[in-house]
């Protein structure tokens, strides 16, 4: 009796625990379907607006068979299941940002890039919100510390950095040689044959010229208190600025060159030996010098009497929030992805566009742009972040316009410099 008590009592426990067994299987189904369920429900549906330049709205073969912006939107897409994004795109320069996005800020799109000079006036429109402070570690850790305070007010960084922006010098090397793109006198003297211009730059346009102003070490721009700003481009270093750009002016070997459009066209026909620009232009000037496509930092110039090197005016290219986009989560993670290692090395294959992901430093090492631009930041005048500098960029153009118009003569340099320096900070109100 009391063994077959003992049985029946193993067989009732057996029976408990398969029953419990089945009862966690069955848990297990239900909380698997739950889960599923849940992704299900929880994928968000969310349009973004993405203003990018034109160049990163063309098909590039060496990276995809689709428009590079669309490309990098679509990789981004793929890797968020949480999401389901619908991109629009329009096209938005980054030099043009600043103008576009402030005519309707509420209107503008949810991503966007723009120059790094323009980071105050955007922030005192509202136009731009801060970066998340922990999605920042990956972009903090590889990233120049230049890159970041240049986009960083009262502690909050406003972008995320993804390429210098500054200029430098591409020269046909059947023309010159390395050490005679070292001086722009010497550039300057070679008889060239039958090609026509020497040197190009764009001498009407301020983030050109300014670089003598800064070469000359006169002080462009400071601010003295929250009231206060002075400018002494009009001193004896300025001056000596604004005559080497008017002899630059008056030179028939010198092309005044509108955004490098006409010194490509130009010395693709082998009448341009030299010009300015950005790494963006590495692709068509490669195309147009061929085999004897070349590049540099900047040459030595004289002012004063002395030879200086010139300084390039820049900064860094930001991606950056709209603070009135619906879905700030999505846009500030995009636009970190916009500017991540993936996108700069994407953007270097398709255009040449060096990076700031110092990661990438082997892959870009041998490009001739990149290494030449490289040289050129050790000699690069960053603006301020002050929305009075912005006065800079039309007081400097007016002197340009004006001489090669020849409104502004060596006669009247000091009165037109003496203008300028009271031009460069009317606003005198720091916002």
């Amino acid at each position: 009796m009391k063994k077959r008590t003992k049985i029946v009592a193993l067989l009732m426990a057996m029976v408990l625990v398969m029953g419990s067994m089945t009862a966690c299987g069955d848990k297990k189904k239900d909380d698997t379907a739950s889960s599923d369920n849940n992704k299900t429900q929880q994928t968000e549906k969310v349009t973004l607006t993405v203003w990018a330049p034109q160049e990163d709205q063309k098909v590039y073969s060496s990276v995809s068979d689709k428009k590079l912006l669309k490309y990098m939107c679509d990789e981004f897409n793929a890797a968020h299941p949480e999401w389901d994004i619908t991109f629009k795109y329009a096209v938005c320069g980054e030099d043009k940002a600043k103008d576009e996005v402030t005519k309707d800020v509420a209107a503008a799109a949810d991503v966007y890039m723009y120059a790094g000079d323009q980071v105050q006036t955007l922030v005192d429109a509202g136009a731009l919100l801060p970066i998340a402070d922990q999605q920042l570690t990956d972009v903090k850790a590889n990233n120049e510390e230049n890159a970041l305070s240049a986009v960083t007010i009262d502690n909050k960084v406003y972008g995320v950095p993804f390429t210098p922006n500054t200029w430098f010098l591409y020269y046909d090397k059947s023309k010159y040689s390395e050490k005679d793109v070292q001086s722009l006198d010497t550039m300057l003297a070679k008889d060239l044959g039958k090609c026509k211009y020497n040197f190009a730059m764009d001498l009407d346009n301020s983030w050109y010229i300014g670089g003598f102003f800064a070469a000359s070490g006169t002080k462009i721009f400071e601010r003295v208190d929250d009231n206060t700003c002075k400018s002494e481009i009009n001193d004896e270093k300025g001056l000596g600025a604004a005559k080497a750009i008017l002899s630059l002016v008056q030179n028939k070997k010198v092309l005044c060159d509108d955004d490098s459009q006409s010194a490509i066209s130009n010395a693709k026909k082998g009448n341009c030996a030299a010009f300015t620009s950005g790494t963006w232009s590495a692709a068509a000037a490669k195309e147009a010098y061929g085999d004897n496509y070349a590049a540099a930092k900047l040459p030595a110039v004289t002012i004063n009497g002395k030879e200086v090197q010139l300084d390039s005016i820049g900064g860094y290219k930001y991606v950056g929030v709209n603070p009135n986009t619906k879905n700030a989560q999505v846009a500030q993670a995009l636009a970190i992805y916009l500017a991540s290692e993936d996108c700069q090395l994407a953007r270097f294959k398709a255009r040449g566009v060096s990076p700031t992901w110092t990661g990438l430093a082997d892959q870009v090492k041998d490009d001739v742009a990149t290494v030449a631009q490289s040289e050129q930041l050790q000699y690069m005048y960053i603006t301020p972040l002050d929305s009075t500098f912005n006065n800079f960029w039309s007081t400097v153009e007016s002197l340009g316009k004006g001489m090669l118009n020849k409104e502004i003569t060596e006669k009247n340099l000091q009165k037109q410099l003496d203008q300028a320096a009271k031009n460069m900070v009317t606003d005198i109100t720091k916002k």
